[in-house]
């Protein structure tokens, strides 16, 4: 049985809060090559990189600072008429990624943001590069959040109470999380950039636990996946609840999870699951099945 306090995940997971202090420092370093209020962007990346680009992109037309899309890098229609482009790999390796850069035909200024260095991504734009949220696990933790924290903050938010919440998130005892650690499904839900975050805490706990986990907009979950929930599964609410939701999930019979806090922090506890689902189920949440650092696609 693979036990948590053995993978790298456990310790890049503790690592957070520190991480995301440091990241909005770095905002006003990058600002020259993050996107100008009013510009038109779209954020381009992959699985958790694709993620944290539809998490920006929702917070960045909230705060009323400009149209942004997110895509993934293998669908961009980047020959639309962006003023700035944003493409986020970790590793700076996948081919999607790179293949997106190297045929766009619009030129407007990329920004790429990786923590990997000398790697192919650093020459197709202006670099945002972060070693120091890199990681040892295939799962990506802290690096995805740690550019999430630097892209909010850049956008004028204050993350001091969400840095406080996930530290007080890493503080608790495991016995916080025995109703979710049992559950036999769990599904995330959230409106904005919560969305994107629940599309990634499902991503999570699929990659390192092999689980059942879906993900919706809150207000698409009455209109269909409603019907998966039932006693001894989860519905995992980040952010607001919309309204009634409380009253529907629990004519379903399922627990409904929701905190009132930032879904960044909340994302923490989902990653925290992880390691106590991946050491109950015995696998190994550093190296997920059929998964490697880098998606790379022919020869």
């Amino acid at each position: 049985m693979i036990l948590p306090r053995e993978t790298h995940l456990r310790v890049e997971i503790a690592t957070q809060p520190d991480n995301w202090t440091a990241a909005a420092e770095l905002a006003k370093t990058y600002a020259a090559v993050l996107p100008r209020p009013g510009e038109r962007v779209a954020v381009i990346g992959c699985g958790t990189s694709l993620f944290v680009a539809r998490a920006y992109a929702a917070a960045r037309e909230t705060a009323g600072l400009g149209e942004t899309d997110a895509w993934p890098a293998s669908a961009a229609p980047l020959h639309r008429a962006y003023d700035r482009l944003i493409a986020i790999s970790r590793s700076g390796t996948t081919t999607e990624v790179l293949q997106a850069l190297s045929d766009d035909q619009a030129n407007p200024p990329v920004t790429v943001i990786t923590s990997s260095e000398g790697t192919p991504i650093l020459g197709l734009g202006d670099p945002i590069l972060l070693p120091q949220f890199d990681e040892k696990s295939v799962v990506q933790t802290r690096f995805a959040t740690s550019v999430l924290a630097l892209l909010r903050t850049h956008l004028g938010e204050d993350l001091a109470a969400t840095v406080a919440a996930a530290r007080a998130v890493l503080a608790e005892p495991d016995e916080a999380y025995d109703v979710v650690r049992a559950a036999e499904q769990i599904t995330f839900v959230g409106m904005g950039s919560a969305a994107a975050l629940a599309e990634e805490a499902a991503l999570k706990l699929r990659e390192a636990t092999q689980s059942w986990t879906e993900s919706y907009l809150a207000t698409e979950y009455r209109h269909g996946p409603i019907s998966i929930s039932a006693p001894g599964r989860v519905v995992w609410a980040l952010g607001p609840l919309v309204p009634d939701f409380e009253r529907d999930v629990a004519i379903t019979g399922a627990h409904l999870e929701h905190r009132q806090i930032d879904p960044m922090a909340d994302l923490v506890r989902v990653q925290r699951l992880c390691l106590l689902r991946a050491a109950d189920k015995g696998v190994d949440p550093d190296r997920p099945r059929n998964l490697e650092r880098s998606v790379i696609l022919g020869s």
